[in-house]
């Protein structure tokens, strides 16, 4: 888009105006932006935006300190890049991929994989057993007697449908 007030260079710069309900677009390059009284500061990169939204988060300070110690990666370049670096990170990160996960995916964010459509009702309840049954080993092994004995009624209630 060409600047509105030059019609040479490419406008940079996009104010609305709204008075009185109406909206008005000015279209503006950065030269007459600043002739116009409108300042410009350099603008921020995807990178650095993200950066100061994820340090303005709840805790985010103490997230964007954190490293996995099997490939070094932290939160915060986590968050710049969208990848993580290894399967460890799951765990390093889990409180805050949780919170995540669940904004994009809604409440079920456990991986079950897929299931053919036909005859795959049995695959699926087992797949939910072996679910359960990891789970509950993973509580046993933290200690977490309370979650286990959650998991372990589950489970038989699974096993009796």
């Amino acid at each position: 888009m060409i600047c509105q007030r030059c019609h040479k260079n490419e406008a940079t710069i996009h104010i609305t105006e709204v008075s009185d309900g109406e909206h008005q677009e000015n279209h503006l390059c950065e030269k007459c932006a600043e002739a116009n009284g409108t300042v410009v500061k350099n603008p921020a990169t995807i990178n650095q935006l993200l950066s100061s939204l994820i340090m303005a988060h709840s805790g985010a300070a103490e997230l964007a300190g954190m490293t996995c110690p099997e490939c070094g990666i932290s939160f915060l370049e986590f968050r710049q890049q969208g990848l993580l670096g290894c399967p460890n990170d799951y765990e390093v990160f889990s409180e805050a991929l949780g919170d995540l996960l669940v904004r994009v995916h809604g409440q079920d964010i456990h991986h079950v994989g897929k299931v053919p459509a036909r005859g795959g009702s049995e695959q699926k309840k087992n797949i939910q057993l072996l679910r359960l049954q990891r789970e509950l080993a993973t509580a046993v092994e933290a200690e977490q007697y309370e979650k286990a004995a959650k998991l372990r009624d589950q489970i038989k209630e699974f096993e009796q449908e």
